[in-house]
C-alpha cells in the first residue's frame, strides 16, 4: 500500500465556508423539542422546589421554627444534597434530561461550584479546586451585587422604601 500521507491519502479534502460547514451542522443535530424541554424543564425544577418545600416543612414541625428561621437549614439542607448528588454523578444526568429545571438557583449554583471543584481537584486545593471554583461564583455574586444596587436605586426614585 503506497504512502498517500503527504497527497492527503484517498481523502477529500474539505473546503466547506463557514456558512456551509453550519448548515451541515445543523442537519445533523438532533431535533429538538421546545415543548418537550420546557415541560421536563418544569417538572423538575418544580420537583425540587417541591423537596425544599418539604424540608422546610420538616424543619417547621419537628423543631417548631417559623417559616422565616426554617429557611436557613432549608437552604444548607437542598445545598448540601445538590453537592451529594454532584459527587455521586447523579445532577449531572438529571441536568442533562431536564436542562433548565436543574438550574433552581440554590441547587444549580451549588451543582456548578461542585463541578468546578471536582474538575480541578487534581491541581490542588488552592490553586485548582479554590481558584477555579470561585471563577463561577465571582460572576455571580458581581451580577447580584450590581442587580441589587440597580433594585435599589429603583426603589429609590419610586419611593417604595424596599417595600
Amino acid at each position: 500500500m503506497p504512502d498517500n500521507s503527504d497527497k492527503g491519502g484517498d481523502y477529500k479534502k474539505m473546503t466547506m465556508s463557514p456558512k456551509e460547514y453550519k448548515a451541515f451542522a445543523k442537519n445533523r443535530e438532533p431535533a429538538r423539542s421546545v415543548l418537550g424541554n420546557c415541560i421536563r424543564a418544569f417538572l423538575v425544577g418544580g420537583f425540587i422546589c417541591l423537596i425544599g418545600q418539604g424540608v422546610q416543612e420538616f424543619f417547621m414541625h419537628a423543631f417548631g421554627f417559623d417559616a422565616e428561621k426554617a429557611a436557613n437549614p432549608t437552604v444548607a439542607v437542598m445545598i448540601l444534597l445538590s453537592v451529594i448528588l454532584t459527587c455521586l454523578g447523579v445532577y449531572d444526568k438529571i441536568a442533562q434530561w431536564a436542562g433548565a429545571g436543574t438550574a433552581v438557583p440554590v441547587t444549580g449554583f451549588a451543582n456548578s461550584m461542585c463541578s468546578a471543584a471536582l474538575e480541578h481537584r487534581s491541581e490542588g486545593l488552592v490553586l485548582g479546586v479554590g481558584a477555579n471554583m470561585f471563577k463561577l461564583a465571582g460572576s455571580v455574586i458581581v451580577f447580584g451585587t450590581v442587580a441589587a444596587f440597580f433594585v435599589g436605586i429603583a426603589h429609590l426614585i419610586l419611593g417604595t422604601g424596599g417595600q
